[in-house]
């Protein structure tokens, strides 16, 4: 197969990684809707089906989905940036080794190149990710007196923060944001691409030709080994976006001390199932609406 120009194959991946994350938000928004819960508020509920039930008691089934819009912005915005930024990162990687273009990677390098690529993305990330954890804890920091009123819609959270906190506000937990996505798309990438090979060597084909339930299987487990790295990380970085509803919150570290101090190691861990339950068909979607729709281009692009 012809390699496309790469301002084309920028292009593709873009497209492909914006598919996945709007395949990754539909199947998996309600467990997210529970962790952010969870994180924020550890001590409120007795454990992940409590969170679900009471949440679904409390505002129905709109509740599990609040914070779809600003979840699809930042899942859409994160993976296509994410996407496109691992072709680069590739390439990068592939010139530090002294490799021609377009040779294959060891899946070592491609974790390598995941990792690089997850600091371009946090970027784009922190803004709609900080909009969809207020969305989604509003009720919790309404009825507990941290707020005077709630707001219901993805507009007016935007204009509170830019009223509060100017745009400088959107971009509360971005070193946290950062701290946790180097490390977590080390093993996100690492994981998936070590599985995609397993499954290669044992059906005896190529990584692209293993179909769609082992490219499910790979996306979960490289899910799971991010957030078991990540979890505590993305805890602290909730509990700043969340709270600093309130006020200026504290930084990543002195946020991590006071939550271990105040509430236990155990606090930063709440909202652990419903991630780990979520993992699987969330990032099993993301992967395969990425290589399937990336596949796809790549063909029409061929012919």
């Amino acid at each position: 197969m012809m390699s496309p120009h790469p301002a084309v194959q920028a292009v593709i991946d873009l497209s492909a990684g914006a598919i996945g994350g709007a395949a990754c938000v539909f199947s998996g928004q309600p467990l997210d809707t529970a962790k952010v819960k969870m994180q924020t508020f550890p001590s409120l509920y007795r454990g992940f089906v409590d969170c679900f039930v009471s949440t679904y008691r409390q505002v129905g089934l709109r509740g599990l989905y609040q914070g779809t819009t600003p979840a699809l912005m930042a899942n859409i915005a994160e993976n296509s940036v994410l996407f496109m930024s691992y072709g680069f990162c590739q390439e990068t990687v592939r010139v530090l080794a002294g490799l021609q273009s377009g040779a294959p990677l060891s899946d070592m390098q491609k974790a390598c190149a995941g990792s690089v690529a997850s600091v371009f993305s946090s970027l784009v990330l922190c803004p709609t990710e900080l909009v969809k954890c207020r969305l989604q804890a509003m009720h919790e920091m309404a009825a507990s007196g941290k707020i005077a009123s709630s707001q219901k819609t993805v507009w007016s959270v935007v204009k509170t923060v830019m009223h509060k906190e100017g745009p400088a506000g959107f971009f509360q937990g971005l070193t946290t944001t950062i701290a946790r996505e180097v490390p977590g798309y080390f093993c996100f990438f690492g994981a998936y691409e070590f599985c995609r090979s397993l499954f290669a060597q044992h059906m005896h084909c190529s990584k692209d030709d293993i179909g769609v339930v082992p490219i499910v299987l790979s996306g979960g487990v490289g899910g799971a080994c991010l957030w078991l790295m990540v979890y505590p990380m993305d805890c602290v970085k909730s509990r700043i976006q969340v709270m600093s509803m309130t006020g200026r919150q504290a930084g990543f570290f002195k946020t991590l001390l006071t939550i271990s101090r105040t509430e236990g190691v155990r606090a930063l861990y709440s909202g652990l199932t419903p991630t780990m339950i979520r993992t699987f068909p969330a990032n099993g979607a993301l992967f395969l609406g990425y290589e399937a729709s990336r596949k796809i281009m790549m063909e029409q692009f061929d012919s």
